[in-house]
């Protein structure tokens, strides 16, 4: 990557700044940017000669700005917010000329929604090149927080933190999925349930946690040796007789191939559910947004009410578009 001229402060050089403050390392604020290492820490020398002072200390573990750094850090980030807006603001005279789509979606979509709608996105944005980042809620909302994403469709945080914009796509309810003739029509549902181990999607994540709580408050402790971040793996075991555990129907849609064998009930305690929201900084990227959860509402429709509705009619009441 060929240098900066001298003296010159580029955006470039401000977002390597800002993510190596925020990262604490320049390896990390590399990956951040998908960036090489030495692309960043040349870009970050050549913003520290245009500034004429450090701004990043060195010797310490994990990096810290320096007083000159916490100076321009202020002001980086106010760059680099000017500049979205900026960007928000053209795209949204002409969204064809928009050259790049930052979009984090959770792994739920990856299957039926997230192809979709980027073929639907493509044939609108023609010049634009598009940036797709599947992962769990939280760390797409990290990474929307750390300007690294523009938009993101992940489980609604609950309490949105000032920053955010929020458009609501979609409430599903918690569901059981239990081994086949684990439990008998017309007998007691929990009662089965409690001679079953469970196996719980992992407390790592936002929804493993909901679903503990839920299970406390409800004062339902079931024994559990199994918890497990993919919902391939966690049906594969409960239609292997491991056990029976708690999902959604997004869930349960990811990995269909194991439905056949498996026996979705209603939870059998109060109820619970989540929802899923397109997520945005507030007042960066303009109208944007919202057009984009109302081209995701027919996709989510189609793709997850529709087609959980036709395998298990009794979820149509409490599964929908919002």
């Amino acid at each position: 990557m060929a240098q900066n001229p001298p003296g010159r402060i580029t955006l470039w050089g401000a977002e390597i700044f800002v993510a190596a403050a925020e990262e604490g390392t320049l390896s990390a604020a590399a990956r951040r940017l998908g960036a090489s290492v030495s692309a960043v820490s040349q870009q970050l020398a050549a913003l520290e000669t245009a500034l004429g002072a450090p701004l990043l200390d060195r010797g310490a573990r994990p990096l810290v700005p320096t007083p000159a750094g916490m100076l321009f850090l202020r002001r980086a980030r106010a760059m680099l917010a000017e500049a979205d807006q900026a960007r928000a603001e053209i795209a949204a005279r002409d969204l064809s000329g928009l050259a790049l789509m930052r979009l984090g979606m959770i792994e739920d979509f990856e299957a039926d929604v997230t192809p979709r709608l980027l073929s639907e996105m493509a044939g609108e944005l023609t010049r634009s090149r598009f940036q797709l980042e599947t992962g769990p809620s939280h760390r797409l909302l990290g990474l929307l927080d750390d300007r690294a994403l523009d938009m993101v469709v992940a489980a609604d945080p609950g309490q949105a933190a000032g920053w955010m914009e929020l458009h609501p796509l979609l409430v599903e309810p918690f569901v059981v999925a239990a081994p086949r003739g684990a439990v008998t029509a017309g007998g007691d549902t929990l009662a089965q349930l409690r001679a079953l181990p469970l196996v719980h999607y992992t407390q790592r994540h936002q929804m493993g946690r909901q679903i503990a709580t839920h299970l406390a408050a409800e004062a339902l402790h079931p024994p559990c040796r199994f918890e497990l971040d993919s919902y391939n793996a966690i049906l594969a075991m409960v239609a292997g007789g491991a056990g029976w555990t708690i999902l959604t129907p997004l869930g349960l849609l990811h990995a269909s191939r194991f439905l056949d064998a498996v026996e979705v009930l209603p939870l059998p305690l109060a109820p619970l559910s989540r929802r899923i929201a397109l997520i945005a900084r507030a007042g960066v990227l303009g109208d944007m947004p919202g057009r984009m959860a109302d081209r995701l509402r027919p996709l989510l429709r189609a793709a997850v009410v529709e087609a959980a509705a036709a395998r298990l009619p009794w979820l149509r009441a409490d599964l929908r578009v919002l």
